[in-house]
C-alpha cells in the first residue's frame, strides 16, 4: 500500500487533521481527510463521522483559544498514533491525549482516542 499521496505522509495527514480541528476548521478537516466509511471508537459519541464532527465544532466554539501541541507521531503501516498536549485556555494545565488513526487509501477510516488530565506532582 502506498502510504504517501502527493508527498504527504500519513503522520502529516493525521497531525494536520488534528491541527485543523483544534483551530476550529472542523469541516475543512473532515472534507480533506475523513473517508465516507469513517468510524469513531469513543463511548461518549455515536461511531459515525457526523456526531463526532458536531461535537468537535461545539468544542471549538466553546474554546476558541484552545492550545494544541503535537508531542510525537508514530506510524506503522496504515496506522498512526499522535500524542499531544491540549489546553482549552492558556492558563490551564490541560491534558495529554493519544489519537490513533487507521487510514485506507490515504483517508482516515477509523479513529480511537484516549486522554488524561495533567496534574501537578505532589
Amino acid at each position: 500500500m502506498d502510504t504517501k499521496q502527493q508527498g504527504t505522509s500519513l503522520k502529516e495527514k493525521a497531525t494536520s487533521f488534528l491541527q485543523l480541528v483544534a483551530t476550529g476548521k472542523v469541516r475543512e478537516a473532515y472534507q480533506r481527510y475523513i473517508d465516507s466509511d469513517f468510524l469513531h471508537h469513543n463511548p461518549y459519541f455515536k461511531g459515525n463521522a457526523d456526531s463526532l464532527m458536531h461535537a468537535m465544532e461545539e468544542s471549538a466554539a466553546q474554546s476558541p483559544h484552545k492550545v494544541f501541541e503535537v508531542k510525537q507521531a508514530i506510524q506503522e503501516g496504515n496506522t498512526v498514533a499522535v500524542h499531544s498536549h491540549v489546553r482549552q485556555t492558556l492558563e490551564e494545565l490541560g491534558g495529554a491525549i493519544v489519537h490513533i488513526f487507521r487510514f485506507k487509501d490515504d483517508q482516515i477510516v477509523e479513529l480511537w482516542d484516549v486522554g488524561q488530565p495533567i496534574c501537578l506532582a505532589l
